[in-house]
């Protein structure tokens, strides 16, 4: 598992984005160019991209915009009628409007600092967390900066690739995207990594997200996240309707997953609510066993009751220990590797 995440920690290849940075746009400059021009742009360098990914023959820095630069024209036009996530509000942030997640034009950030309390594979990863998220879920744990986007500083790309520097500096592992959560971030997310260049040649990036994003979002993601720290939570749309108010919840994440796990690598965290083992983690389960096979499995136990659970008394506890003995003996029957 995870072995192009160490082939880039080891330095034998590069991170997807910088391959990225030196696969050409296909054009001398970007501006000016509706949309729809700038995706197929964009199908065209991607194929570009998945050839060199597999040979690993990346060519040198040519003039003129790189596909790293196209995806990051196009989470810009993104703003004018925001699709980033699944809930596809179509507000014009760009415009001053904001959607569900609250998240304006200009991202903010609540902390960055080098996370030990990631899976040990990541740590110290880098972690950057910002403001607002797509889902409102009773019992949040990060409900402080999750639930109100107007937490934090105004995110600059620059000093955030600075942070990362410092970052690399002192030993990071890869830089972690996270939140609230990043789906709304993504034009500010690439224009770091932009800044931040080839001084991140070795840096893997993570997408620290709860997967509900938009399928646009997903084709954005492809040949620069490294690693998808994804949560799948749960098994069912009224389990998701009722504890986090969103919709068709199961077929997009599952949707999402299945491309996670053609673009890149899968770190899946599944937390393991009380009374929720067979609505919920076992069908998890049978689906990443049918449909993602030998994925990296993360069967959390850190539930507790944080926000609003007390106004569902189904989850106003923590989990039993017959329950995770009892999560842990699904993983074993449906073969999954804990």
């Amino acid at each position: 598992m995870l072995e192009d995440y160490f082939s880039i920690l080891d330095r034998k290849t590069a991170a997807r984005h910088w391959a990225a940075s030196r696969t050409p746009a296909g054009v001398p400059s970007l501006q000016g160019l509706a949309e729809e021009e700038l995706w197929e742009l964009h199908a065209a360098a991607m194929r570009t991209w998945n050839k060199g990914w597999r040979e690993k023959t990346f060519t040198p820095r040519v003039p003129g915009p790189s596909l790293l630069d196209l995806k990051s024209a196009l989470a810009g036009s993104m703003l004018g009628a925001c699709r980033m996530c699944e809930r596809r509000c179509g507000v014009n942030r760009a415009g001053g409007e904001t959607g569900y997640c609250g998240v304006g034009a200009v991202s903010r950030i609540a902390s960055d600092f080098l996370h030990f309390g990631e899976e040990p594979e990541l740590v110290p990863s880098h972690t950057i967390f910002f403001s607002g998220c797509t889902l409102h879920c009773a019992y949040c744990q990060n409900w402080d900066i999750a639930m109100d986007a107007r937490i934090g500083s105004p995110a600059d790309p620059a000093y955030l690739a600075d942070s990362l520097r410092e970052g690399i500096r002192q030993g990071s592992r890869n830089a972690n995207f996270v939140g609230g959560n990043p789906d709304p971030n993504l034009h500010t997310i690439l224009r770091t990594i932009i800044a931040l260049g080839d001084d991140g040649k070795h840096l893997p990036m993570v997408w620290n997200s709860n997967m509900y994003t938009s399928r646009e979002a997903m084709r954005l993601l492809e040949g620069i996240i490294d690693v998808y720290l994804a949560d799948f939570r749960y098994g069912n749309d009224e389990c998701a309707s009722r504890y986090s108010d969103v919709e068709d919840y199961f077929a997009v994440v599952s949707r999402n997953f299945s491309i996670a796990y053609r673009q890149g690598e899968i770190m899946l965290r599944q937390l393991l609510l009380p009374g929720h083992l067979e609505c919920c983690t076992a069908r998890i389960m049978a689906w990443v066993a049918e449909n993602i096979p030998d994925t990296y499995f993360n069967l959390m136990f850190q539930y507790r009751p944080e926000y609003r659970a007390a106004l569902y008394p189904e989850i106003d506890r923590r989990p039993s220990p017959q329950e995770k003995m009892e999560a842990v003996e699904l993983a074993r029957r449906y073969g999954i590797a804990l």
